[in-house]
């Protein structure tokens, strides 16, 4: 048993039933990375005051807000991804938002950018969660949804190091790098 069937167990023992739980043939270790990365992201922009979003980013030519908007829209993406996959629908966008969608979501006020995070990351929580055993056998424009996961994860975690609010290399999973 691994340390994160280990943590599941516990946790399906402290909530009982009813609670919904990461199907069995979920990527449990990949879920781990993915939602460690948002905790991570999250506590370092949380960490930041609203005036700090607009300085630069370790990546160039990038604001903070672009780095956030990136996050939280590639969220979303990958929510809606996943739903058109179940749902048999053809998919015609990319997982990754526009360079349009980035460029208006800098505009939002802090409040909203930080609101982006959050819903965007529960709803994308929540699809996965959801996710069948089946589902998780599924292909879309040829992107298996069992990838899923890790995609999130690698962007989450290389967009909490270019955040440039005191992200370090040390803390990214080795699975990850």
């Amino acid at each position: 048993m691994t340390p994160t069937d280990a943590a599941l167990a516990a946790l399906v023992a402290r909530q009982g039933t009813g609670a919904r739980y990461d199907a069995q043939a979920a990527p449990a270790d990949e879920l781990a990375m993915a939602r460690r990365g948002t905790a991570y992201f999250a506590r370092l922009l949380n960490g930041l005051a609203d005036a700090d979003l607009d300085a630069p980013t370790a990546r160039a030519g990038w604001s903070r807000r672009a780095v956030i908007a990136q996050t939280g829209y590639h969220a979303r993406h990958l929510g809606l991804f996943i739903t058109a996959a179940q749902n048999g629908t053809a998919w015609d966008q990319s997982v990754m938002p526009s360079p349009q969608e980035i460029a208006l979501g800098e505009t939002l006020p802090p409040r909203a950018l930080r609101h982006l995070i959050d819903h965007a990351s529960v709803h994308l929580n929540v699809a996965w969660r959801d996710m069948t055993d089946l589902d998780w056998g599924r292909a879309c424009n040829g992107v298996a949804l069992r990838d899923t996961p890790m995609l999130r994860a690698r962007l989450l975690w290389r967009n909490a190091l270019d955040l440039n609010a005191g992200g370090r290399v040390k803390d990214v999973p080795e699975g990850v790098l």
